[in-house]
């Protein structure tokens, strides 16, 4: 049965909406009918070259909905039941999964070099990030899949499979944000907004967004911004002024420019910590002196997936939505079809919104 999926036909080209064929799940695999899935700067950056896929491929890695069938040896799931899709599974062997550090785990896409599913042609199409999200129907991987705790909405769930879980990780797991400290924000977007809502949870007692939009600062302010600056070269300066010249004890970098990630180091206190979460291109390059290295002795770290293992971690955060603590709904801006993530895309390049989601 053929079902509807926006196609990247190759690296650099418009996405096609089309019909796909979909196999049946074979062994330790699952076959989901998606509810929703969010458009994420990570999918564009796959689109357009910045990171590298094997195309033709279908996007999308950021999703949730129902399982419609399983594969032989699959256990942990049934038809019915409501799930999130993790594009990172960890193997549980390399090196880095032996550290417990399954955020890094080196075969973490290996399946996107597969064969997901076909045109009606016959074209081969790859898996994107592994789960393929921007389509009706998908099938992954076992170890794709994630149960959905109860209380959290389904359509609201495909959140959790990246905006939040890197947002959340940024802030409780690489900056290791405690109560009472201050945090700067960098860039507005999906992870941008659950990066303040996290600091908020965290108990962040001064929060900061700074973005090149002055539309985002209601959304940035609901998200748990006590103050909102607009991205500028005297950024640093602006948030140092709002900390008693002092700057943050914590910066979280989420627009992967250089520019963006200089001014959040720049903003960081004597012995504070810059995490960088967005993903920025080669030529993205960002320079330092060895005097300032040692002058300010401010940690800067690299955080990928939010330093997250999605087990662990969608529990915890299904727990806050239940609570009323993480407002899911708040980081959308836009409900669209498949036929709209262009047009997601083309505002992401000029900066506009937070997240948008596709809704089946």
């Amino acid at each position: 049965m053929a079902v509807r999926a926006a196609v990247l036909p190759a690296i650099g080209a418009p996405l096609e909406i089309t019909g796909i064929e979909l196999p049946e799940p074979g062994p330790g695999q699952v076959r989901v009918r998606l509810a929703a899935a969010g458009v994420c700067h990570s999918d564009l950056s796959l689109s357009n070259g910045t990171m590298r896929v094997p195309a033709p491929a279908v996007l999308g890695h950021e999703g949730a909905g129902t399982v419609v069938a399983v594969g032989e040896g699959v256990t942990h799931v049934s038809p019915g039941a409501p799930v999130v899709l993790n594009w990172a599974p960890s193997c549980g062997a390399c090196h880095a999964c032996t550290l417990g550090e399954v955020w890094l785990c080196a075969n973490a896409l290996a399946g996107a070099a597969g064969v997901h599913a076909r045109t009606a042609d016959g074209t081969e199409l790859h898996p994107g990030l592994n789960v393929a999200a921007f389509a009706e129907e998908t099938v992954v991987p076992a170890s794709c899949v994630l149960p959905l705790p109860d209380g959290v909405p389904l359509v609201d769930a495909a959140l959790l499979g990246c905006a939040v879980l890197t947002g959340y990780g940024a802030v409780h797991h690489s900056a290791k944000v405690r109560a009472g400290e201050t945090v700067a924000v960098f860039g507005v977007g999906g992870v941008g907004l659950a990066t303040l809502q996290s600091a908020r949870i965290a108990g962040a007692s001064r929060i900061v967004a700074v973005d090149v939009s002055p539309g985002k600062e209601e959304l940035a302010r609901a998200a748990g911004a006590t103050d909102y600056v607009l991205a500028s070269d005297t950024t640093a300066r602006e948030i140092r002024a709002l900390t008693g010249k002092q700057g943050v004890d914590v910066a979280v970098e989420c627009a992967g420019r250089a520019v963006s990630i200089r001014a959040a180091w720049e903003s960081t206190r004597r012995g504070g910590r810059t995490t960088v979460v967005g993903i920025g291109g080669k030529d993205q390059q960002v320079t330092f002196n060895a005097l300032e290295l040692f002058h300010w002795g401010r940690t800067l770290s690299g955080c990928v997936y939010g330093n997250s293992d999605p087990a662990r971690d969608v529990p915890v955060l299904a727990e806050h939505v239940r609570e009323g603590r993480l407002d899911l709904p708040g980081l959308v801006t836009e409900r669209i079809g498949l036929e709209g993530i262009p047009a997601a895309f083309e505002n992401m390049l000029a900066g506009k919104g937070g997240r948008a989601l596709v809704v089946f």
